[in-house]
């Protein structure tokens, strides 16, 4: 192995096992090819954990492992650094004052989900298959052309005849969408048309390419301050204990002889 690609990860003198950041690797991104980026993001995640781990340890926290899915315990080490972070971080609740503010800061921002009304031509393929992700994206790109000047009937038309979806029954119409109502890609492409309006080119998802039209669009209302209350106060802890965590991290980091990682930054 490359020691160079590949370093020791040595934390406060503790030797951490390749293979404990090999298996790391596979949740973090990285260019084709270059195996390298994806070896450090995956030390990093690990000198962070075993630091965490230590600290645990150092503490005397027990582990006590609990349910976090039906018959789905925590390992042990999830459970002491949970135990670690819950002795660690106290984070004071907001009040009624401080979730007024915030409210108060921008209303607009807490609506009710949209509605979307979409058709679609699907020009299916398996997205890992390059040869038949090429043929699929010629085919969809030629369907675009032939339907960019079109009114919603003539799109119905062309779906008719052309999807490769089960809505090509009713001219590619899925009816009314809201948010996770498909899958990401789909719904990330939808979001900033108007009503009338289609994706500029072809749209790639699991499912293989679409063309996509929004028919009709009703934007989400702005909800009541004592409907949205209790969610503002739930996110403003979330947000607080997130960065009184990554303080305490910076700390134990701030503390700590690391080598084979990269945490200047944290």
């Amino acid at each position: 192995m490359n020691a160079g690609l590949f370093p020791d990860l040595v934390v406060n003198g503790e030797l951490v096992p390749h293979a404990v950041v090999a298996a790391e690797t596979q949740n973090h991104e990285a260019p084709k090819g270059k195996p390298g980026i994806a070896w450090r993001k995956a030390a990093n995640a690990v000198a962070i954990r075993t630091l965490l781990l230590q600290e645990a340890r150092r503490r005397e926290i027990a582990a006590t492992p609990e349910e976090v899915g039906p018959g789905r315990f925590e390992t042990d080490e999830e459970a002491l650094i949970r135990g670690l972070l819950d002795q660690a971080i106290e984070v004071p609740l907001p009040t009624d004052e401080d979730v007024t503010a915030e409210w108060v800061k921008d209303p607009s921002r807490f609506r009710s989900p949209p509605l979307w009304e979409v058709s679609h031509i699907l020009c299916i393929c398996d997205p890992r298959d390059e040869d038949a992700r090429n043929k699929a994206l010629v085919r969809a790109s030629a369907i675009q052309a032939l339907v960019e000047k079109s009114d919603a009937r003539g799109f119905a038309a062309m779906a008719a005849r052309e999807s490769d979806c089960g809505s090509k029954s009713s001219g590619g119409a899925l009816g009314q969408l809201g948010p996770g109502d498909t899958v990401p890609e789909f719904e990330a492409a939808l979001r900033p048309l108007g009503a009338g309006e289609m994706t500029g080119e072809p749209v790639l998802t699991r499912h293989g390419y679409h063309i996509i039209r929004m028919d009709a669009v009703a934007e989400g209302q702005v909800l009541p301050f004592d409907t949205v209350k209790s969610k503002i106060a739930e996110a403003m802890e979330k947000a607080s204990w997130a960065k009184t965590s990554r303080e305490f991290i910076a700390t134990l980091v701030a503390d700590a002889e690391i080598k084979g990682a990269e945490l200047a930054a944290i």
